[in-house]
Formats: C-alpha cells, sequence, structure tokens
C-alpha cells in the first residue's frame, strides 16, 4: 500500500510540473517582451510570439485529448513534455522574432497536449477519495503560476537573460519526464481506432483563421480589411465543415452527442463564460491602477496578487468540498462572488481607496477560483475512462476560446469608448495640451512614465477620467458572461465526487457514456 501511494506521489509531482510549466510559459514571457523586441527587432511582429503558442495550443487540446483516449495518455503526455522542451531549448536561440515565433508554436503544441492530458491522468491514476484534494492542488498550481510567472520572468530578464525564460522550462521538463516515465504504468488497453482526420484538419484551419484575425484586427489591420475579412470567411467555412465532419465520423475529435448529457454541457458553459468574465477583470485591473491612480506598479504579477492568491484559496477549497458537496452547491455560491466582484468593480472611479479596489479583487479571484479545480471534475464524471480525454480537452479548449474572444470583443468596446471620451474632452484648443502622436485607442501608451511626463496635471485628470470610465464599461460588459456562468450552474443538478471506490468497469457498467444518448 505504501509503495502505491509513493507511486500514486510521484505521478501526481510529474503532472503538477508539467502543469506549472505550460501555465507559466505564458505569463512569464509577457514580462519580457520589451527586452527581447529591443535585442531581436520586429516590432511590427512581436503579435506573433503570443499568437503562434495560443494557436498551437488551443488547435491541438481537443486533438490530443481525443488521441489520448484512443492510443494511451502516457505516450501523447511524454509527447507533449519533449516538445514543450524542444520548443524552449530552440526559442532561446532564437536571432529574429520570426524565429522566435516558430519555435513558440513548437512549445504550443506541447501544452496542448499537457494541459488537457495532465487532468485526465490524475483522474485515472489518483484513487477515487483522493481526487477531489488534489484537484484543488492543480487549480491552485494554474492560480499560482499567473503570480509568479511575470515576477519570475521581470527578475530573470533584468538579472540574468531573457533567455532563461525558456531555458528554465528544461530542468522542471526533465524532472516530470523522469517522474512521469518511471512512475506511471497505464492499465487501460486500447484498440486502433479510425481517425477523424477530416475533423483533425478542418479544426486546426478554423482555429488558425479565427485567432489570426483576432490577433492581427485592429493592430496590423483594420477590422474591415480585406485580410481580416478573408480571415474571418476562412473560419466560418472551415467551422461548418468542421461540424459537418464531426456528425458523420465514427470517432469525432469533439462528440456533440457528450453534450446530451446536462452536467457536461453546463460544466463547459461555466468554463467558457466564467474564464471570460474572468480575464478581463486580470486584464484591465492593472491598466485602471497605473493609468488612473497613477500607480507605479509596472508588473501585473503585483497588482493582481490579491486576486490570485484568493483564487488560490477557492481552488483548493472547492476540491476538498468536492467529495462533501455537490459540484452545483460549491459554484453557485463562489460564482455569485464573482458576480458582486464584478458588479463593484463598475463603480470604480479616480476616487476610489485602493483598498476597496483591493477587496474587490479578492471577491473577484474568490468566485472564479473554484472552478479552477471543480469543473474538470464535473466535465468528465459521467464517462467511461475512454473518453474522458476528450471531455477534458474540450473544456480546457472552449475555456481557452472564451477568454480569447471575449478579451478581443471587450477591448475593442473599451478602445472605442476611450477614443471618443478623450476625443469629446481635447476637442479645440485643448488639442494642443496633448503630446504629439499619442494614440487615444492604446491604453498601453497612457501608461508610459515618459509620455506622462509630458502631459500637464489638469489633461493628465481628463485622460484618467476618460480611461476610468472606458474600463468601468468594460467591467459592466463582463457581467453578462459572469451572470451567465451563474445561471448555468443552477443547472448542473445533484451530481458529486463519489467517495466511494470505483473501478473502470464499474464506469462502464453503470453507462456513464451519456454521449450515446
Amino acid at each position: 500500500m505504501g509503495a502505491t501511494q509513493n507511486k500514486t506521489g510521484l505521478i501526481v509531482a510529474g503532472l503538477l510540473l508539467a502543469i506549472l510549466m505550460a501555465s507559466m510559459d505564458n505569463t512569464i514571457v509577457a514580462t519580457s517582451m520589451g527586452t527581447i523586441i529591443g535585442e531581436l527587432g520586429g516590432l511590427d511582429k512581436f503579435v506573433w510570439v503570443t499568437s503562434a503558442y495560443m494557436v498551437a495550443e488551443m488547435a491541438g487540446m481537443p486533438i490530443f485529448g481525443k488521441l489520448s483516449d484512443m492510443y494511451g495518455r502516457k505516450r501523447f503526455f511524454v509527447f507533449g513534455i519533449l516538445m514543450f522542451m524542444l520548443g524552449s531549448a530552440l526559442c532561446g536561440t532564437a536571432n529574429s522574432i520570426v524565429q522566435l515565433s516558430i519555435y513558440r508554436a513548437l512549445q504550443g503544441i506541447g501544452a496542448g497536449a499537457l494541459v488537457p492530458i495532465a487532468f485526465t491522468i490524475m483522474f485515472d491514476a489518483v484513487p477515487h477519495e483522493q481526487r477531489g484534494r488534489l484537484n484543488g492542488l492543480f487549480g491552485a498550481v494554474f492560480g499560482m503560476s499567473s503570480i509568479f510567472g511575470p515576477l519570475l520572468g521581470a527578475y530573470i530578464t533584468d538579472y540574468i537573460r531573457w533567455e532563461w525564460i525558456f531555458y528554465i522550462n528544461l530542468p522542471i521538463g526533465l524532472i516530470a519526464f523522469g517522474l512521469i516515465t518511471l512512475s506511471y504504468k497505464e492499465s487501460l488497453e486500447h484498440s486502433k481506432q479510425r481517425i477523424d482526420w477530416w475533423g483533425a484538419i478542418t479544426l486546426v484551419g478554423a482555429i488558425v483563421c479565427l485567432m489570426f484575425a483576432l490577433e492581427l484586427g485592429g493592430k496590423q489591420y483594420a477590422w474591415g480589411s480585406a485580410p481580416i475579412l478573408g480571415l474571418f470567411a476562412g473560419f466560418v467555412l472551415l467551422a461548418a465543415i468542421f461540424l459537418l465532419a464531426e456528425t458523420r465520423a465514427e470517432e469525432p475529435i469533439i462528440s456533440f452527442r457528450m453534450f446530451q448529457n446536462r452536467l457536461y454541457a453546463a460544466s463547459n458553459a461555466i468554463g467558457m463564460l466564467s474564464g471570460a468574465a474572468f480575464i478581463t477583470a486580470s486584464v484591465y485591473i492593472p491598466i485602471f491602477i497605473q493609468g488612473v491612480l497613477g500607480g507605479t506598479a509596472t508588473n501585473s504579477g503585483l497588482v493582481l496578487l490579491p486576486m490570485m492568491l484568493s483564487s488560490v484559496v477557492t481552488a483548493a477549497g472547492g476540491g476538498f468540498l468536492m467529495s462533501r458537496l455537490t459540484y452545483r452547491a460549491i459554484l453557485i455560491p463562489t460564482l455569485a462572488l464573482l458576480v458582486i466582484g464584478l458588479a463593484l468593480l463598475t463603480t470604480l472611479s479616480a476616487e476610489t481607496p485602493r483598498v476597496l479596489i483591493t477587496l474587490f479583487m479578492i471577491l473577484v479571484g474568490l468566485g472564479i477560483g473554484a472552478s479552477f479545480s471543480v469543473l474538470t471534475t464535473a466535465a468528465i464524471h459521467s464517462f467511461q475512462v475512454r473518453q474522458r480525454g476528450a471531455a477534458s480537452a474540450t473544456l480546457n479548449f472552449l475555456r481557452s476560446l472564451g477568454m480569447t474572444l471575449c478579451i478581443t470583443l471587450f477591448g475593442i468596446i473599451q478602445s472605442h469608448s476611450l477614443t471618443r471620451k478623450l476625443t469629446d474632452a481635447f476637442s479645440g484648443s485643448d488639442q494642443t495640451a496633448i503630446p504629439h502622436g499619442l494614440n487615444f485607442s492604446d491604453p498601453h501608451a497612457l501608461l508610459d512614465p515618459a509620455t506622462r511626463s509630458q502631459i500637464s496635471p489638469q489633461v493628465l485628470g481628463k485622460i484618467a477620467e476618460g480611461l476610468s470610465s472606458s474600463i468601468v464599461l468594460t467591467f459592466a460588459c463582463s457581467l453578462v458572461p459572469a451572470v451567465l456562468a451563474l445561471a448555468a450552474a443552477f443547472t448542473m443538478g445533484k451530481d458529486r465526487l463519489n467517495p466511494g471506490p470505483e473501478s473502470d468497469s464499474d464506469a462502464d457498467a453503470q453507462g456513464y457514456p451519456a454521449a450515446s444518448h
């Protein structure tokens, strides 16, 4: 018994390291981009560094999730570790932004395998009575990576070299590789099945078109330009072909029959909607504090610390309570806190005390934390072992998609609102007080200390007022997905994590593949 527990502990340690490596990579790079661009050049192409990673990760999630169901978790998880390490090693050697973007895509492919399969391996390998507690630990790792990623990235860039934000993944990956390779023995038998090539190709194509349209629109190209409209048209066409292909495939990448299960459908809806609301707060609270209150913190990790720490609390608490309360009973009160926190953020102004903003941030963090740990378990709760990879991957895919879509949509709303308000405020003679070339539509330009030092206090006050108003409008918009997520939680039923033993044959015998309804 002790040997089995030790082996389980090694497996969990390997999974946690892999998740930490993949989830921290986006945040650790963000604070280093200025230095990287300064060395490699390519300011007009830096958006590809993030886009390439996100496109590869999102496109890979459902594909690797399905393949892990068909051919085994271990081989694809190990592939993900090795691919992520290869991409990381190459990123450190890049001598141009184009090279760095290509190598980041390799990292994204690895992350697309690591994130969804890690949760599935945990669910398969960990004793039933420990799943809730460990799922809370997994959720806490996601929250902690959001805190320490930017801090670590800034420190490494300032005191070592930016290349080491990628090289640091190599020892972490090697340890994870060793732990999983030596400790995880997969017992599931696999039979060769037909691969849904049409589904895989059209899904990747649709995601590539959508992500590049969202990343390039309003930046490199106008939203109404031919390239952006062409990308959106390509997305619609490929998405339509994908939907048709999935209804006819024997083993579809994303099985729409799985959504006939009420708990699964509700979990995916909550993940997509709550993630969209949370990412809005994560992006715009630092901008508000720096641009409106004149805060000096330039690192989002420090600014967001109260929110992220509180999310870790409910992530761990939610995982612990899953065997005692229903999923619905955990998520309804926490999502209500998310709605309350976002509603309070809509009351912000330049006069709002910093302590109140911190309190509002804590409420938002408490509101989102439980979804990190509870939703994955709820999503795969009703399915056989051979369907859990696809179920976990689809949840992670839809959560990422919801975050991407909403931050783009709300960004357009915030930008237009800010431009309109500042244009009205500085009509006529006030225009002469504005530094030449200042772009109203870019809130980050208003945070630059060099730019702000050229602006008189009176003019800076008007800019802060317009920025505050536009960000508050964005928080109001984020209430829509938050309220919808709360409403979806009421439809989850009375399922909870069964604290009793379960075997794979038990799951099969209970008719869990609700997808076959």
